[in-house]
């Protein structure tokens, strides 16, 4: 994967169905075979009380990113 995926890190996400900011990118997947991004990943609203989980993250399928700005990306969820 180039270095782009980084880029997303310092991206806020927000919903295009409600305009609610889940917050920043935390991390990305990638198929490791072909280097495309499957999906990015938001830290949980619970992350504040528990710094190591991750069991509440938010995992946004790239079908559901529907644009990508210079400091948004706004997704369908």
């Amino acid at each position: 994967m180039s270095g782009k995926g980084l880029d997303f890190k310092r991206k806020e996400v927000i919903s295009i169905k409600d305009g609610k900011r889940l917050g920043f990118v935390q991390d990305v997947t990638a198929d490791l075979e072909s280097g495309v991004i499957t999906s990015i990943i938001v830290p949980g609203s619970l992350k504040l009380l528990n710094i190591f989980s991750s069991a509440n993250d938010i995992v946004i399928p790239w079908q559901n990113i529907k644009c990508i700005g210079e400091d948004i990306i706004l997704v369908e969820i």
